[in-house]
């Protein structure tokens, strides 16, 4: 199995096909969003396994 990876926001966004900055932040705040962690200089990671599993509890949302 691969090592789990961090990743940035923009990677984030770059993934998700242009959700805004402002977006993510705003699901992140309402507890909408993948989790994610906050590192000591305040930028935001989130492990790409939490992404990708935050993407299919989507997935199966939409019938």
């Amino acid at each position: 199995m691969a090592a789990d990876e961090l990743m940035t926001v923009p990677q984030l966004l770059a993934e998700l096909g242009g959700v805004s900055r402002r977006t993510f932040y705003r699901w992140r705040e309402v507890g909408s969003g993948p989790a994610s962690l906050k590192l000591p200089n305040g930028e935001i990671r989130v492990w790409r396994s939490e992404f990708t599993a935050w993407l299919r509890s989507r997935e199966e949302e939409v019938v």
